[in-house]
């Protein structure tokens, strides 16, 4: 049914990151999917704000991502599952709209958690993918 499946983690948020991995992972199983798991680096916005950080600073956020990555999906993934680690930089939903299509996933699967505001159903990038999203998304709830 799903040949391609997408899994956004925070890695900052393990625990989300674990029960939509664990999802995610069971579908590919379940369907012999492809499973791509991305962590998107935050850009800084405003220039002015990244003249505060060192001028490498980007490249090792980037480069230390990619470690806590590997660690992560070596450490919560059955080996014999064919994922691949992506790290991406920018904006969050717009770098999984991007991943997304790049590797012609059928399928999102985020986790999501409550926001502190009640009014709010899910995080504000959980709920950017679910609007923009071409492809089906399935919101996991920690």
């Amino acid at each position: 049914m799903y040949k391609t499946i997408l899994l956004p983690v925070d890695l900052n948020d393990p625990t989300t990151g674990k029960k939509a991995l664990a999802t995610a992972a069971a579908l590919a199983k379940t369907f012999g999917s492809e499973l791509h798991v991305l962590a998107v680096v935050p850009n800084f916005g405003m220039s002015v704000v990244g003249g505060f950080f060192p001028q490498d600073f980007e490249e090792k956020a980037l480069e230390k991502v990619k470690t806590d990555l590997a660690a992560f999906m070596d450490a919560e993934l059955d080996p014999s599952l064919d994922a691949t680690g992506h790290v991406a930089h920018g904006s969050i939903y717009e770098e999984i709209l991007h991943a997304a299509k790049a590797l012609s996933a059928d399928l999102i699967v985020v986790g999501a958690h409550r926001p502190e505001l009640k009014d709010y159903l899910l995080g504000p990038n959980a709920a950017r993918v679910v609007r923009h999203a071409p492809q089906s998304v399935m919101v996991v709830r920690d």
